[in-house]
């Protein structure tokens, strides 16, 4: 573990957001609070008694289906990797994130409403120097089955490169790298949203999945013929009131992408998010091909046995 000069910093006060959750469809607000030095990053349900707390950290997955869901002693709390990708990409050291349900809500489908949230409170620098994990060796996961791979190598700073490759017009090879955090997680990687096939919703849904899902906070790309009987049942499902149609950009309903490269740069956010699960920040060049949260989790857990003697 290697201090800097960098000091550690929460926020000076709370920040909030309400929604719905993706996956479970549950209404929630979420707040984030100041906390003291080495707090680290801590959940709480505020709708339970005690209101329990988890430490954000890999010994706490529980589930990776669709997103990252962290538990203790039977509390859940739902698809966190948003949430903590805008406060690992901010660079908060230290806050407690409250939650009013069981889940974090989708908001837009991005971390921007989270970011801008958090932004609106001054950052208040404290007194601990920051502990940062200085990436000497490097680790590699390989899953040559689904033509996964991450690694991470030495370098100068915290850096993200990430790699997606898709049969389809509509997004086909997408590449994003991130070189400065910092300046650019805000504007570059926040307001990037989830994404997910068309062909994949129905499964989805049957997996007990995406219930809060619409066109508001996803962006549902086109990757099979949208038969005539369909139409009514996509507009059920996604609460769809107008016309239901392939756009000419490969999106359902034509809905037009914040970034050319938009679904890559959400990979990249949900990297992030689940790399703050190791609880340390990472001086090192992160670079992932075709990952996912449970590759992500699995590569995590390498970083964390590779350097077990420095976080323990």
């Amino acid at each position: 573990m290697t201090n800097i000069i960098r000091k550690q910093r929460t926020i000076s006060g709370p920040a909030s957001c309400t929604g719905v959750g993706l996956h479970t469809g549950v209404e929630s607000t979420i707040t984030f609070k100041p906390a003291p030095e080495n707090y680290g990053i801590q959940f709480s349900r505020t709708d339970i008694n005690g209101s329990p707390e988890i430490r954000a950290d890999i010994e706490h997955v529980v589930d990776i289906s669709r997103g990252t869901t962290i538990g203790q002693n039977g509390v859940r709390i739902h698809t966190v990797e948003h949430a903590l990708a805008a406060v690992s990409g901010l660079r908060i050291d230290n806050v407690l994130i409250e939650l009013t349900g069981k889940e974090a809500p989708v908001m837009d489908g991005s971390a921007k409403d989270f970011v801008e949230a958090l932004q609106s409170v001054k950052f208040v620098e404290q007194s601990e120097d920051r502990n940062v994990l200085e990436i000497r060796k490097p680790v590699v996961y390989s899953d040559p089955d689904k033509e996964i791979d991450i690694h991470v190598v030495p370098a100068d700073r915290f850096r993200v490169t990430f790699l997606v490759e898709y049969p389809l017009p509509a997004l086909g090879t997408q590449y994003e790298a991130i070189y400065n955090m910092e300046e650019d997680f805000a504007r570059d990687v926040a307001p990037a949203r989830t994404f997910c096939f068309l062909s994949e919703v129905e499964e989805l849904r049957e997996q007990g999945l995406i219930k809060g899902g619409s066109l508001a906070n996803a962006v549902v790309i086109v990757d099979k013929k949208i038969e005539d009987g369909e139409i009514d049942h996509l507009r059920d499902l996604f609460g769809i009131e107008e016309k239901v149609f392939q756009g000419a950009n490969g999106i359902l309903n034509g809905k037009v992408l914040r970034f050319h490269n938009e679904p890559v740069r959400h990979k990249t956010l949900d990297l992030i998010g689940d790399l703050a699960l190791l609880g340390i920040s990472i001086k090192g060049h992160v670079t992932a091909a075709r990952s996912g949260h449970a590759s992500n989790v699995e590569f995590v857990k390498m970083i964390r046995k590779e350097y077990s003697d420095q976080l323990d």
